[in-house]
């Protein structure tokens, strides 16, 4: 493009969820059926322990005949299903471990780039929009030029480490294993952080398997509730059913797509589970998923026949504007705020309300598409770009855009919404400069982020993110009609002239005009009219 703007990204229509996961509380618990959960879950989180550390040895050099043996070894140990599972979940946990140590390589090289620029500047040169300046003073040049040093050492390593395929994992969690070192600070005690670190390595967690009874052979859910899992070969002596199986006392049900979840059951299809344990709340849930066939596309023309609503994700809220078929505004916009601050469910909760009322508004508009930016801020979160600017890099980094994406194309594919994804560039700077001033009024102000909403939706729907294109003087009038980019070229009368409306043009009534209607008689006690005459008093009369 001209005047030195990249090239901007076509608008697509972002692919529907691929599967469903659904959690439900495992209540009414024994203390048998807890203690068995226990040892069943401490004994798989052993083996799963031994065989991510032998996948994670074999590096780069793992094969399929490498998987088969790890899986024979666990089958003694477990049962053929119970290997076939840990076997897999150490997979995608490498491979997780993986696509993590790559993001984490190109933020370093990101911030080796950015320090050898801006050391390379002389000190107090400023810096344009595209690239940072100079440092400040000699002191902060020093400084940044030894973290360049340590910078790059740690680029070496983890490029060593990537090309030899040497993955860092921590079943429990890192964070977890952190905190055992500071637990005053943590407000834990050692038997209680004891409690969580055991719990989350275990392993109670089950592949499904179309045609199978219920979906799944290893941990089966019946459409009545009953919950009944396969021992592992060293805790058979444990069972209380037939054929190695133990069934819990409690009874589970899914309130959130309980139908499908049973469609799912009664038709022996594949349904995956996994219990665990939430030690701080003392409770046991079950996850049930399922892998759903791709939703066809909707074409883009499609989802835009009704208008469509502009989207701008901000850190603490979702500014939104309701547009037409030809890129107009109509209505006043919409906030739909959210808190993300707390710990991580209560974020991942304020989302789904945001996202909820957004989707239900829509819905009521009579609108099926939501464009919003297909925003990644990989490169950006890296503290050396912006220097000392640490609330701009806070607020970056707190913005859920991979988390709100995923929530938001999930939720509008069960409520027949298609979700667009625009190039996100220049949308707040435009929206800004083309429609925040002339949409701002005495009774409305107009934010830069419901005016980015606007920009959003317009190119979403491939219109350009002017307001208008200035039309030459002799068009101004109804001499050739107006002619504005706002509609399409199929729109009817767009080149005609303005419909003309009968009667005067002003509300001045011109003299000879008929009047047609009485005056109005006014409402106050001083200008009320009375009905009676007035006659002087009679006493007041001489002769």
């Amino acid at each position: 493009m001209d005047g030195g703007l990249r090239e901007l990204a076509a608008p697509f229509v972002a692919p529907g969820p691929s599967g469903v996961a659904v959690r439900t509380r495992l209540g009414r618990l024994t203390a048998a059926d807890e203690e068995v959960l226990r040892r069943v879950g401490a004994h798989l989180g052993t083996l799963a322990s031994g065989d991510l550390k032998a996948r994670c040895r074999d590096g780069l050099g793992h094969d399929a005949q490498a998987w088969a043996v790890r899986k024979r070894e666990l089958t003694p140990l477990s049962s053929a299903r119970w290997a076939g599972s840990i076997t897999r979940a150490t997979h995608e946990q490498w491979a997780l471990a993986r696509r993590c140590a790559l993001t984490h390589l190109q933020g370093l090289q990101a911030g080796v780039h950015a320090l050898r620029h801006r050391l390379s500047l002389p000190l107090g040169q400023k810096g344009g929009k595209r690239a940072p300046g100079g440092y400040r003073s000699r002191r902060e040049w020093h400084a940044k030029s030894r973290r360049l040093h340590v910078l790059e050492d740690r680029l070496a390593r983890e490029r060593a480490a990537w090309e030899a395929g040497r993955v860092h994992v921590v079943r429990g969690g890192k964070r977890l294993a952190r905190i055992r070192h500071q637990l005053p600070a943590a407000r834990l005690t050692e038997l209680h952080w004891r409690a969580r670190w055991e719990a989350g390595r275990w392993f109670l967690q089950a592949d499904g398997e179309s045609g199978k009874r219920y979906g799944n052979e290893t941990i089966r859910i019946a459409p009545d509730g009953e919950v009944s899992i396969r021992l592992p070969a060293p805790l058979v002596g444990l069972a209380n059913a037939p054929h190695g199986r133990y069934v819990l006392t409690g009874r589970v049900q899914f309130a959130h797509r309980g139908p499908e979840w049973a469609d799912r059951v009664v038709a022996n299809r594949a349904i995956a589970y996994r219990i665990h344990h939430d030690v701080q709340r003392g409770r046991w849930y079950v996850t049930a998923s399922w892998q759903t066939p791709a939703s066809p596309a909707v074409p883009l023309a499609a989802a835009l026949a009704d208008g469509v609503i502009g989207v701008d994700t901000n850190a603490d809220h979702l500014a939104a504007w309701r547009l037409d078929v030809h890129g107009n505004p109509t209505g006043s916009p919409r906030r739909f705020c959210y808190d993300l601050t707390g710990t991580a469910g209560h974020r991942d909760a304020q989302l789904r309300h945001a996202l909820t009322r957004l989707l239900n508004w829509a819905r009521t508009c009579g609108v099926r598409a939501l464009a919003v930016e297909d925003l990644d801020f990989t490169t950006e979160k890296t503290r050396e770009k912006h220097g000392h600017r640490k609330r701009f890099r806070r607020l970056i980094a707190g913005l859920p855009t991979g988390r709100l994406r995923a929530r938001l194309v999930s939720m509008a594919d069960q409520t027949g919404i298609t979700v667009v994804a625009v190039d996100p560039a220049y949308t707040s700077r435009w929206g800004a400069q083309h429609w925040q001033k002339p949409l701002t009024s005495k009774n409305r102000r107009i934010t830069r982020h419901d005016a980015a909403s606007i920009a959003i939706g317009r190119r979403a729907q491939g219109h350009p993110l002017r307001r208008r294109t200035t039309p030459p003087r002799a068009h101004r009038s109804d001499v050739h009609g107006h002619r504005i980019v706002q509609a399409g070229g199929d729109a009817p009368g767009r080149e005609g002239p303005r419909r003309r409306l009968p009667g005067p043009r002003t509300r001045s009534v011109p003299p000879d005009a008929e009047r047609t209607r009485a005056t109005r008689t006014p409402t106050t006690v001083r200008g009320v009219r009375s009905e009676r005459e007035w006659v002087p008093d009679p006493l007041l009369l001489t002769d």
